[in-house]
């Protein structure tokens, strides 16, 4: 397949997403329930097409080979890949949705903005030269708008999305606990967490400012002692679980967030 479809597949895979997102959005908070299930399972396949696209041209055809699994796991976008197939074939968590549905919005923008915008609204002024030396088309108010905002916010909503990861962990544990989903849910979505906090600085900051929080809460003079002892054991377990048997970094992290590796278009 040419780089041209696939990109516009990679494309197509996030508008999908985005839009299912917003419509299960509204489903959710209306208590409509009409669809409900469609909504969320489109969603997801939004995702694995997009991120089943981009894990293709970075890693190549999957290998039957210990050298390919390696590649797989320390991948950010195959990480997020195998995270849709898991909430797709999992009873629904709303919450799941939310981290998707973010990214995909910078990247629906971004498209919008180099692709169907001068496609939609072509102008006749001429080409000029770029800070990199090639030449490049003048962009309209609205791409240069579209660009300052994702510019703009994408690194505050990253940093967003990495806090509401925690907070779903919180909700797959609680809901573990209430039998409103397995105790596998939590267990598996800890491993990902896990992987995610050795590669995405996001991650780590989220984790860190979780953990001053926490802390900061148990220290009060109205706490028992008993708590505190005991945040510190948790602590101190979570600390030897997080590290247990984690695959060293071999790259990087992604500058531009999980799935933005998109295909390049063919050079007309």
């Amino acid at each position: 397949m040419a780089n041209a479809s696939l990109h516009n597949a990679w494309a197509a895979g996030h508008f999908i997403l985005l839009l299912s997102a917003l419509r299960y959005a509204v489903a959710w908070v209306t208590l409509r329930w009409s669809g409900y299930d469609f909504w969320y399972k489109a969603t997801f396949l939004g995702a694995l097409i997009s991120y089943a696209i981009v894990c293709y041209k970075s890693l190549g055809t999957p290998q039957p080979n210990k050298a390919y699994l390696h590649r797989v796991l320390v991948d950010e976008n195959a990480q997020y890949f195998l995270l849709a197939a898991f909430w797709l074939f999992t009873k629904p968590v709303a919450f799941a949705v939310v981290p998707y549905a973010t990214f995909s919005l910078f990247h629906a923008l971004t498209f919008t903005r180099t692709n169907i915008l001068p496609k939609a609204f072509p102008s006749n002024a001429p080409p000029t030269v770029g800070p990199n030396g090639q030449s490049q088309l003048p962009q309209s108010a609205l791409q240069k708008k579209i660009h300052v905002w994702v510019k703009s916010y994408y690194e505050p909503a990253m940093s967003w999305v990495a806090r509401f990861e925690l907070i779903i962990l919180l909700r797959v544990l609680v809901g573990a606990i209430l039998f409103r989903n397995s105790i596998l849910v939590p267990l598996c979505y800890a491993q990902f967490l896990r992987t995610r906090y050795l590669f995405s600085p996001f991650t780590q900051d989220a984790v860190a400012y979780a953990d001053a929080w926490i802390t900061a809460q148990v220290q009060g003079p109205s706490i028992p002692p008993q708590v505190k002892k005991g945040w510190e054991v948790a602590r101190m377990l979570i600390v030897r679980c997080c590290e247990f048997g984690m695959i060293a970094p071999q790259r990087a992290p992604a500058a531009a967030g999980p799935a933005a590796a998109a295909p390049a278009p063919a050079r007309q």
